[in-house]
């Protein structure tokens, strides 16, 4: 057997899984993109979420209804075909029997103009069919929306029209930020620097989201998680952020200590991950040392040169 054959078969033997480690040094990281803020926000408070983007559906706040998550993924006509995901399937269900089940499809469109009506309409009767019901809700949560989005769609002749489909539509920047100021639902707070600020109500409406949240949501993780969803819509200036630390110093303490807890944690996962990663390589060097010495004594000295597999390797 040549070196060469030799070091390819060590190589292919030995190489680690580069996906464990992409994982533990942190090259393979998801970007932040809106789709994914959206999804959390309306996971973690989805009867807040429902009350704000849409409040003729909802259950009422004395309703006792339970959210449950339904899978994103629709299933496939074939195995190896397309499937279609959707954003945040919820089916909200009553356990006293006030009102039968209903399946909630909630989409976040960042730019109205992207949105596409039959994209939705494939998405609700996938969602219909996989749980058997015909009560099914769709909601579009407009982003950014210069010009009205579409109202509805329809299918047909001149003739007639066969099929007429619907949405809720939340329009957040269309939204009115002085009306939901003081609300007590922690989604419509987080989101007031999304709504239509006044002129020169930036700061102040940044300050209340940030209040709202540390008043109405009391645990930790989550207040840090929102503290930077606010921040990310918000885009203050460096002027407005100085007026911010100036005019509101207890809410500015809050930020700042929220996100040097995030700074510390970064920073401890980092050390974690080296240490785990540097131990998969001391792993890697061991099993590749005993693959040599194996070579070496199935094949002799003068058949394999250590040095040659050494290169062959990608520790």
């Amino acid at each position: 057997m040549s070196h060469r054959r030799l070091s390819a078969c060590l190589h292919h033997a030995m190489a680690p899984n580069p996906s464990c480690f992409a994982a533990l040094s942190g090259e393979k990281k998801m970007t932040a993109n809106h789709d994914q803020n959206f999804k959390n926000l309306i996971l973690d408070y989805p009867r807040e979420a429902l009350a704000l983007f849409a409040p003729e559906e909802a259950p009422a706040p004395e309703e006792r209804a339970q959210f449950v998550p339904v899978r994103q993924e629709q299933l496939q006509d074939r195995l190896g075909t397309k499937w279609r995901e959707l954003d945040v399937p919820l089916l909200v269900e009553w356990p006293d029997g006030q009102r039968r089940s209903v399946a909630f499809v909630v989409e976040e469109e960042t730019d109205a103009g992207r949105f596409s009506p039959r994209r939705l309409a494939r998405y609700c009767l996938d969602l219909a069919d996989l749980n058997e019901t015909d009560r099914v809700v769709p909601v579009v949560v407009f982003l950014r929306s210069s010009q009205p989005p579409p109202a509805s769609l329809t299918l047909g002749t001149e003739h007639r029209r066969y099929l007429r489909f619907q949405w809720v539509a939340c329009r957040l920047d269309q939204l009115p930020a002085d009306d939901w100021r003081d609300t007590d639902n922690v989604v419509a707070r987080v989101n007031l620097p999304n709504m239509r600020v006044p002129p020169g109500g930036r700061v102040a409406v940044y300050a209340d989201a940030m209040r709202g949240l540390l008043e109405l949501e009391p645990d930790r993780d989550r207040r840090l998680k929102y503290l930077e969803f606010i921040d990310m819509y918000a885009e203050l200036t460096d002027n407005e952020r100085q007026e911010f630390e100036r005019k509101y110093p207890e809410e500015s303490k809050a930020m700042a200590g929220g996100f040097q807890r995030a700074r510390d944690e970064g920073m401890q996962q980092g050390i974690e991950r080296g240490i785990e990663q540097g131990i998969e390589r001391g792993r890697v060097e061991g099993e590749r040392a005993v693959v040599e010495r194996q070579l070496l004594r199935r094949f002799g000295a003068s058949e394999v040169s250590v040095g040659a597999l050494g290169s062959g390797v990608d520790g």
